[in-house]
């Protein structure tokens, strides 16, 4: 690594791990600027991968009360993530490198599509959520959760936002306690796909030790102070941030 990339990873990991507390979608931060200092596709995707686990730890832990009274679904939705992350983790390995990079402008932009959509789909989802869920959508659900799981193992950009529109849409509960339950799903998808890629799987650990680092401290901060950000302004720098990521794959 330069010595001038690690302040630039570093800040990416504060603000990875603090839109990844509060929203999700803290890869279209921390991946662009890997892909922008140089580092090939894959590798900066599993190191990424490996370093924002500690963040996402650190944002579970600020929402700890709410989780105390998710165990139930907790019980029910994990081994579902675990096993679509793994699914999307093995189909990353497999695959030719050069499919990811041809891939990665399509996953961007749909995950940037998904960003600028958000404040409309909250406004959907919660008109929707006072139905409840109805007992015969939960298969679809499960098998909602493993499809963004193996999103999760592959890429993950913006995975928080699909699981807080999924979660949203099917179960009739409070932003907080659906917002713990996403960072959850999506930890648990992190840390399964990062022990993955750890396994077998070369990791940059100077680029994973200072995302972990930032994320951590970011994780922190958007878990405890992130209902104070301007959720406007956070859509907009994921937005440039990620348009200048395709043009710098494409170009």
């Amino acid at each position: 690594m330069i010595f001038w990339h690690a302040p630039a990873v570093l800040a990416a990991g504060v603000a990875a791990g603090a839109i990844n507390a509060v929203a999700g979608s803290g890869t279209l931060i921390t991946f662009p600027t890997l892909v922008a200092l140089g580092y090939q596709p894959l590798l900066a995707n599993v190191s990424n991968t490996v370093g924002l686990v500690p963040g996402s730890a650190a944002a579970l832990w600020a929402y700890r009360p709410e989780l105390r009274e998710l165990r139930a679904r907790l019980i029910q939705f994990v081994p579902v993530s675990v096993l679509g992350a793994l699914t999307g983790g093995i189909l990353l390995l497999t695959a030719p490198a050069s499919a990811f990079k041809a891939v990665v402008p399509f996953l961007i932009g749909t995950a940037l599509l998904l960003v600028l959509l958000q404040p409309h789909l909250s406004k959907l989802l919660a008109r929707r959520q006072d139905d409840g869920p109805p007992r015969d959508r939960i298969r679809l659900m499960l098998a909602a959760v493993f499809a963004v799981g193996i999103y999760g193992g592959y890429f993950g950009a913006a995975q928080g936002i699909m699981l807080i529109g999924l979660l949203a849409t099917m179960l009739p509960d409070d932003m907080q306690r659906l917002n713990a339950l996403k960072n959850a799903l999506a930890l648990t998808a992190n840390l399964t796909a990062a022990v993955l890629f750890m396994t077998v799987h070369h990791i940059d650990w100077a680029v994973a030790g200072l995302i972990a680092l930032g994320s951590m401290v970011g994780g922190f901060l958007g878990g405890r102070y992130g209902r104070r950000m301007s959720p406007a302004a956070m859509r907009a720098t994921i937005v440039a941030v990620g348009v200048v990521a395709i043009v710098r794959l494409v170009t």
